[in-house]
């Protein structure tokens, strides 16, 4: 359903190939924004809500949700906003309200949704605005961009990148040293990253499990290595989402746990 487009970078003049990430809508059918082929990417400077979201109707039921607004990261470290057909050029005011006061032309109500509120102008909605989703449904994130893994230090780097993909803040060192590997932590969540080429074994899933029930947090596991057969089935018996490093730097789910995981996010 998504097409790749071509972008060219203003601030670099590198040209690269972006394929709009697809949404579920409420219907279940795959939602992807129209991006305008052709027309000039713009850099990110600052952000406004009216920005970052665009309005996308579903072909399918023809419901009409707000979903993020397709960007690219550059590799010379430029954040390139994606224009999309029939929606407003992008509003480089700071301030939401100014820019609909300005002539933009809001995707959908004639006022900006207030969250956990009435609509201002009173009107009645398609539906709810998927801001946030459902918790049945996926939380909608840009694709993971992967670390190639090649010292002990990459791994770690990469599983860092991974939470915070996963929506975990502030990822750093955790206080308390594992018993083998490294630990990670963030806010409600423990993590543990064994970039030996030794399987993680029963002992190693145990004391993380037990390490999440101290800090009241989610515990999770990366391994290089892969896993022994009872630390498998130790995890799926303590509900510890379990992960295996593949080079390329992206961690691929060993359990379901882990796959519960990556749909929930933090």
């Amino acid at each position: 359903m998504a097409q790749n487009v071509p972008v060219r970078c203003p601030a670099c003049r590198r040209e690269q190939v972006y394929a709009p990430p697809v949404y579920p809508c409420s219907c279940g059918a795959p939602v992807v924004a129209p991006v305008r082929r052709g027309a000039p990417a713009e850099p990110v400077t600052h952000r406004t809500w009216l920005d970052d979201w665009v309005t996308v109707r579903c072909g399918a039921c023809g419901r009409r949700d707000r979903w993020p607004r397709p960007e690219l990261g550059c590799a010379c470290g430029t954040v390139l906003r994606i224009p999309v057909e029939g929606d407003p050029a992008p509003s480089h005011d700071a301030s939401p309200d100014s820019a609909v006061a300005g002539g933009a032309t809001w995707p959908g109500p004639a006022h900006p949704p207030t969250p956990g509120g009435p609509d201002p102008a009173g009107t009645t909605r398609p539906g709810p605005a998927h801001i946030p989703l459902p918790p049945t449904a996926p939380a909608p994130r840009p694709a993971f961009q992967p670390v190639a893994i090649r010292t002990a230090r990459d791994a770690v780097t990469a599983v860092a990148l991974y939470l915070r993909w996963l929506g975990y803040r502030d990822v750093r060192r955790a206080d308390q040293r594992p018993s083998s590997g490294i630990g990670l932590a963030a806010r409600g969540v423990v993590a543990q990253v064994e970039p030996s080429v030794r399987p993680a074994t029963l002992r190693d899933v145990e004391c993380l499990w037990l390490t999440g029930m101290t800090e009241s947090a989610v515990c999770v596991y990366f391994s290089l290595a892969g896993y022994d057969e009872d630390a498998r089935t130790r995890a799926d018996e303590l509900d510890v989402p379990l992960f295996v490093l593949d080079l390329a730097g992206v961690p691929q789910p060993v359990n379901n746990p882990a796959d519960e995981l990556i749909a929930a996010g933090a």
